[in-house]
């Protein structure tokens, strides 16, 4: 069985992504532990890993996510384990859940240091695994060319342990092989792969929208797969609103009042993705059989336009098991930019 613990520099560079790609582009048996829960989510009276539950979902693991961590917060977890039970710990669940698997993957903290004060770093992970490390590094290219260098300046490229690292959302792949391959080459780090960024990932839907809103879906429901482009706050009046070139493109979601009849009709006229109607306040009856028949989103929330317009801007936009298209992209990117012969395939 071949092990890797996937860790990144920074937080957010894609990690997850990277090992859905990789699970779906290497093929067989996989298996998935994240021993360190951060992405918390609370389902029948559990706690689970976002990721963990995302990756047992995909893969339809035997497992339950709740049982592919080992803890969440950190002073409860140094006061459950010391090294050595951690050690025994992480060996445990890879001899479990790994029974039988093709591949292993074991996903790290947000970035490379995270939870070292519990022994559960990308390194010690490693280490107790026996498995090799990938580092995944995203950025701009001053951010990707100081990251590969501290790796190299303190050693952590020569652990023997260390195989490789992954450039993710790289926005012109051409111009940085061309320019700053050569350096990362000079620093004698290897690369198994440069992976362009795509619009498409960061664009979460309006089902994803719904979920995290805690909003009640009043029409159109089958439509919850669009994508979402863009948010307009339906302060102004409909006229004023009509005449902004936003109000006109693609994949927009309006939120406004559901008293707000004149920027809903509006909304429904142009077509949006969805319109989100805040404070609770229902429209009329009319206007959500248009919008069932136009089959556009309508969703309820409790709370006010400034509440919410917050809480979408501080969203993250995390995959999720429905999003079949953005997976196979990113399968397709895997294999397309990837040297899946370092993983003994391909």
């Amino acid at each position: 069985m071949n092990k890797y613990v996937i860790t990144s520099m920074r937080a957010s560079a894609g990690k997850t992504s990277i090992i859905i790609g990789l699970a779906k582009a290497l093929g067989g048996k996989v298996g998935y532990i994240k021993p360190f829960g951060e992405r918390l989510i609370y389902h029948k009276k559990k706690l689970w890993d976002y990721d963990a539950a995302l990756v047992t979902n995909l893969f339809s693991l035997e497992t339950d996510p709740e049982e592919l961590s080992i803890g969440f917060h950190p002073a409860k977890l140094s006061s459950m384990f010391d090294e050595a039970a951690t050690r025994e710990k992480i060996g445990d669940l890879v001899e479990t859940v790994g029974l039988g698997k093709d591949v292993f993957f074991i996903e790290a903290g947000r970035d490379i240091t995270y939870g070292s004060t519990v022994h559960l770093d990308a390194y010690s992970l490693a280490q107790d695994a026996d498995a090799k490390l990938i580092v995944v590094v995203s950025g701009d290219e001053n951010q990707i060319l100081d990251d590969i260098a501290f790796l190299k300046r303190w050693g952590y490229t020569d652990n023997s342990r260390f195989q490789g690292i992954i450039v993710n959302k790289v926005p012109n792949v051409t111009e940085f092989v061309e320019i700053f391959l050569p350096k990362i080459k000079a620093l004698g780090v290897p690369v198994l792969g440069i992976l362009p960024y795509c619009d498409e990932l960061p664009l979460f839907t309006v089902g994803y929208l719904a979920d995290r809103l805690f909003a009640k879906i009043i029409a159109g429901e089958s439509q919850l797969h669009r994508p979402v482009k863009g948010i307009i706050i339906g302060a102004m009046s409909a006229a004023s609103a009509m005449k902004l070139p936003l109000f006109q493109e693609e994949h927009r979601v309006v939120i406004t009042g559901g008293d707000r009849s004149d920027m809903l009709v509006a909304a429904l006229d142009c077509k949006v993705s969805a319109v989100i109607l805040t404070n609770n306040i229902m429209p009329p009856a009319n206007l959500i059989a248009k919008a069932a028949k136009l089959e556009i989103p309508l969703l309820l929330v409790s709370v006010d336009t400034y509440t919410v317009a917050k809480q979408i801007d501080a969203l993250e936009p995390l995959l999720t098991s429905g999003d079949a298209e953005k997976i196979a992209l990113i399968e397709k990117l895997i294999n397309a930019h990837v040297e899946l012969r370092e993983f003994g395939t391909k």
